[in-house]
């Protein structure tokens, strides 16, 4: 073990004998050097702080002079948190000695992680109410708020901690205050359940905001099925008639789906309906009108009768539909739970075997999300990769004679298609474009459905579809991590890594022979190595896939950045076991071209710009 990680050892064990032993020699300079050194993403001074160990903090401050602000990565709760300063660990983990010890030395009070976390922050996170007082008390800021806008008496009341909520709104922490999504620490409280917190934020004059997708904190309540939140709120004056009803609605779709409890589900739409009708039919409070009927709900309609309502009882499969519909109204096609409770019936429903009603509601979650979401967001790859998995394994499980149900090719193409779509959203928005690893995401899930796609028989009609819809993926010219292409993609094993459950398995012959007959730039060149897809396919060591890409048109002797040729890298790969030779594909030009690299002669200038490509291959 070097001096450096037997350092961190002793740092993070709190073993003071032993790093002074270590240390104790060692120049002035080197000594900081050491206490300074980054292991395992941590210096000795944070790893130390991080666990609280006082006496090898001081001697890392004292006698080794270490930097008392730099950061590295700290693991909370099986969380990395990046950037972490020394402070913010031991706020976070609760040690007030070290929290004093390293503002003696000069810590700044406010410094941040990468997310823009305060110690006081990390300290209201978990409820540490003796760092935060001390850390109020030398000046750390109670308004600094994370990436997401969130303060510490936000964290303080999402997590239920009163005293600390209680200590910030007497230090006049901004009780109003709202984050990136415009939710106040009223709607934290709502979906925590703190009632005694929330009475405290009322009293301080907080207000009933709505937040970005038009959630009230009555809503939030109803959402997250916090009863006590939603009774006390119901009967606030501030609360009309029809939030009062839309509340209560919506706690009883949070009942069937959340808790599974129809009947408690019905105790509370018979509420609703009682307020809607009170004060007889020239008083009563009548439901929108119906849109169409959606056939992913098996064409079901929301009840606006008592009689009807008392109907429901006796068909827990309409109660359910019921609730789709009710929060499908009050929240809106574009709040995320809208899509997340679709999606969760399915998955229900295929639970079950029933696998036709699962992808009717899936498609109609995907249409919802597609329409409403930013291109490639976490929600929509999460609903594609879904279906590549259910499709996935209705077919193993088919071929084995196990299960009935089958996949039909309008099924998989549909989803292919809007998988593409959602890529040509992406690539449509320039202003804002989506990072490499969404495109290595969806171009993953999309090499999937492929690999699936090739299992199924189809007719003239159905190949051309199919070739046409991967057409329209290649003239996009996505990238993925590292510029790989999705031909790149198609012969690295690492893309059958997409989710939990298998679906494809990479590299693959039958993908790669599909997106070369749409016309993939078999030369293509990768950002990172500069590697073609020949040379993929070589580090995977697979001379068929290999022999199918020379085939179509891949130059066999052009290098990569180190200078290697796919041939080298397959030699390595495969100890000489494979029927490729390169005498079968080098030709006189390739000779030429490798003879004028290797003897440095000139020739830029002096030859075609084609030529002088031909030659920058070699």
């Amino acid at each position: 073990m070097d001096i450096s990680a037997a350092v961190f050892n002793a740092a993070r064990d709190g073993k003071l004998k032993l790093m002074q032993k270590l240390l104790i020699n060692k120049s002035p300079e080197e000594r900081a050097a050491l206490a300074e050194e980054r292991t395992e993403g941590g210096t000795p001074l944070l790893i130390a702080a991080r666990y609280g160990h006082l006496p090898v903090v001081h001697f890392l401050l004292e006698r080794c002079g270490a930097n008392v602000e730099l950061g590295g990565s700290v693991n909370f709760d099986g969380e990395t948190i990046e950037g972490a300063p020394p402070l913010w660990a031991a706020s976070a983990a609760g040690h007030l000695p070290v929290v004093k010890a390293l503002l003696e030395h000069g810590a700044s009070v406010n410094n941040t992680t990468l997310t823009n976390s305060t110690p006081l922050r990390a300290a209201c996170f978990d409820g540490h109410l003796e760092i935060v007082r001390y850390l109020v008390e030398h000046q750390a800021d109670l308004e600094v708020a994370n990436r997401h806008g969130h303060t510490c008496l936000m964290i303080s009341c999402y997590k239920g901690h009163r005293e600390i909520a209680q200590f910030l709104l007497e230090k006049g922490a901004d009780v109003n205050r709202k984050s990136v999504k415009g939710n106040t620490a009223l709607h934290d409280c709502a979906e925590s359940g703190s009632l005694e917190i929330m009475k405290m934020l009322l009293k301080c004059d907080a207000r009933m905001e709505r937040d970005g997708y038009g959630m009230t904190p009555l809503l939030a309540a109803s959402v997250t099925g916090h009863t006590n939140i939603v009774e006390f709120l119901v009967h606030q004056p501030r609360a009309s008639r029809e939030q009062r009803i839309h509340a209560l609605e919506l706690l009883g779709a949070t009942f069937v789906d959340k808790k599974r409890d129809l009947l408690g589900a019905m105790r509370y739409w018979r509420r609703a309906m009682e307020l809607r009708l009170a004060g007889g039919q020239a008083g009563a409070l009548e439901k929108p009108p119906a849109g169409p009927p959606v056939p992913a709900y098996d064409c079901s309609r929301e009840v606006s009768t008592e009689e009807e309502l008392e109907a429901l009882i006796t068909d827990p499969d309409d109660m359910r539909m019921q609730a789709l519909l009710v929060r499908e109204r009050i929240l809106g096609p574009a709040h995320p739970d809208t899509s997340y409770y679709i999606r969760y019936r399915g998955a229900v429903y295929a639970d079950s075997g029933n696998f036709e009603r699962c992808i009717r509601l899936w498609k109609y979650a995907l249409d919802m999300q597609q329409s409403n979401l930013e291109p490639l967001s976490p929600m929509t790859a999460s609903s594609f990769l879904s279906f590549a998995e259910l499709f996935s394994f209705v077919l193993q499980d088919r071929a084995k004679g196990t299960l009935a149900a089958r996949v039909s090719f309008q099924d998989l193409m549909g989803v292919l298609s809007k998988s593409v779509r959602e890529v040509e959203r992406a690539v449509a928005q320039r202003e804002r474009p989506p990072e490499p690893p969404q495109f290595s995401k969806a171009l993953s899930i999309i090499l999937h459905l492929l690999f699936l796609l090739q299992k199924l028989r189809c007719g003239p009609e159905q190949e051309h579809l199919k070739r046409q819809t991967v057409y329209r993926l290649l003239k996009l010219n996505p990238r993925a991590r590292g510029g790989h292409t999705p031909l790149h993609m198609a012969v690295d094993r690492d893309t059958t890594s997409v989710g939990r459950y298998p679906v494809g398995r990479f590299p693959s012959l039958a993908v790669a022979s599909l997106l070369l007959e749409c016309g993939a730039d078999v030369d293509s060149r990768d950002y990172d190595n500069n590697n073609t897809p020949l040379h993929v396919a070589a580090a995977n060591g697979c001379p068929d896939i290999m022999a199918a890409l020379i085939q179509a048109g891949a130059h066999f002797d052009a290098t990569n950045a180190a200078q290697q040729t796919a041939y080298q890298l397959l030699e390595a790969q495969s100890s000489g076991r494979h029927a490729l030779h390169p005498l079968n594909h080098t030709t006189l030009q390739c000779l030429a071209a490798r003879a004028v690299t290797a003897h440095r002669l000139p020739y830029k200038g002096l030859i075609s710009e084609q030529m002088e490509a031909f030659i920058e291959l070699h």
